[in-house]
């Protein structure tokens, strides 16, 4: 059942036209994107890089990085795995606890745990240290661990603003129910058929996890330049009548505005679009600015200690 209820017949021409008007509009898909060979980032997430990897650094932007943590058990551990103290600046970090808890530190005075469902957005800004690892109750009983991590990128002005942390959990969020109860979009930030999401952004940026069970079917509409990006969390979906397998990302061209999402089986979507930022793009490890000199300024303040301090 598609989302939009017509009772009638009056109203069954109506979403005739507009599933034509639909169809006439759709992003074609630019490519499906296997999972790339994993590496470990510490010792407790094992990720696949999926931009920017082969895909030119603004070809996705805002987002400048996607990190996919697929499903891998972790034994239980009185030493809690995860990755040490390292510095950031210029973006935002973005993680999504799908499976296990993660916590957090850093430099500016933040900390925290992300539960199944919870979102972690840490915007480094000017520059924070932080660490993340897997939390100590929860590594003591060890499971089932499955993340994402985004890195957003900043424009220029905002670049060296302060930090700051939001931690959102999964009960807070705004959720937009399809009239058959098939499918469910939690907004995490953006707006969703009217349900906003309630992560401050810097620029215009919609990431959302649709939940689809059987026979679902959602329609997403972006503005045309929105770079659009769809991550397979679960199960087998069609997005516009081509087979995306779980752990799979679906680039889109920038050639329409509309997408139509189905499944026959139950299944999670991590939804990415955001506007591009079109300024230049210079990186190095953790660092995301716009020049070498910012680079090497970056470099320049950790070692004197203007990240702060963090054990």
């Amino acid at each position: 059942m598609i989302i939009h209820p017509f009772s009638n017949q009056i109203n069954c021409q109506v979403f005739i036209q507009e599933n034509i008007y639909f169809m006439s509009n759709l992003r074609s898909i630019e490519q499906i994107i296997v999972p790339p060979p994993p590496h470990w980032v510490g010792n407790a997430f094992m990720v696949h890089n999926f931009f920017p990897g082969k895909l030119d650094m603004k070809r996705m932007s805002p987002f400048f990085l996607l990190d996919y943590g697929a499903k891998i058990e972790f034994p239980p551990s009185d030493i809690p795995r995860g990755v040490g103290v390292h510095p950031h600046r210029g973006f935002e970090t973005v993680t999504i606890a799908y499976h296990g808890k993660v916590a957090h530190h850093d430099s500016a005075g933040n900390s925290g745990v992300i539960d199944e469902g919870d979102v972690q957005w840490m915007t480094a800004a000017s520059g924070v240290l932080h660490k993340e690892y897997q939390d100590e109750a929860w590594s003591k009983k060890g499971g089932l661990v499955q993340m994402a991590q985004i890195w957003v990128n900043l424009p220029a002005k905002f670049k060296m603003s302060n930090p700051k942390y939001q931690s959102l959990k999964h009960s807070d969020f705004n959720r937009f129910t399809s009239p058959d109860e098939k499918a469910e979009v939690e907004v995490i930030a953006g707006n969703y058929n009217g349900t906003l999401g309630i992560a401050s952004t810097f620029t215009p940026i919609e990431m959302y996890n649709a939940h689809l069970k059987n026979g679902a079917e959602l329609l997403f509409s972006f503005p045309l330049l929105y770079n659009t990006g769809f991550l397979v969390i679960e199960g087998n979906v069609r997005v516009n009548d081509n087979v995306a397998p779980t752990d799979h990302f679906v680039l889109f061209a920038n050639d329409g505005t509309d997408i139509r999402l189905t499944t026959t089986e139950n299944a999670i979507v991590l939804i990415l679009s955001g506007e591009p930022i079109h300024e230049p793009i210079e990186s190095y490890g953790p660092f995301v600015m716009n020049t070498k000199q910012e680079i090497l300024e970056a470099f320049d303040d950790l070692d004197k200690g203007k990240f702060g301090y963090l054990e």
